[in-house]
């Protein structure tokens, strides 16, 4: 089975959804209830899995939830077998997905960014200066000197 056919898809969004399923139903303390199962990559033998895993909260909650996760592992596996028909029920590897947090961190420098280029271009009209004119930037050549 290749990595990105059809059946291996599907096989990643079965067992993606049971167990964001099986987290939600988790009595585990340590687990936050603001666990999000972004993406699972079910390994084409079936042997093993990486869970991407979202956990909305500071970085303590994140720690604590990882930990959770880890230790309920056979817990998960176990159920993941109950719920899902293969011929073998993977190793499952939680991962923590950090990429919301980085999206939104880019998405405020953008806005620094853009906001920053704003005030440079009131300065700019204010003080009558054209960014187009390309005669205040580049150095006439003189005859001369060619």
């Amino acid at each position: 089975m290749r990595k990105n056919s059809v059946k291996n898809r599907r096989i990643n969004d079965e067992v993606m959804r049971s167990i964001a399923q099986i987290i939600r139903e988790s009595k585990d303390p340590r687990v936050s209830k603001m666990t999000s199962v972004m993406a699972v990559e079910v390994a084409p033998d079936l042997k093993t899995c990486k869970v991407y895993v979202t956990v909305l909260g500071d970085e303590e909650v994140q720690k604590t939830t990882m930990e959770g996760l880890k230790k309920a592992t056979g817990f998960i596996r176990t159920e993941l077998a109950h719920r899902v028909n293969l011929r073998n029920t993977p190793e499952l590897h939680f991962i923590l997905d950090d990429s919301i947090a980085y999206g939104v961190s880019m998405s405020h420098r953008i806005d620094e960014v853009r906001a920053e280029d704003e005030k440079a271009e009131e300065v700019r009209e204010e003080k009558g200066i054209d960014i187009n004119d390309t005669s205040a930037y580049v150095k006439p050549l003189d005859d001369e000197e060619e």
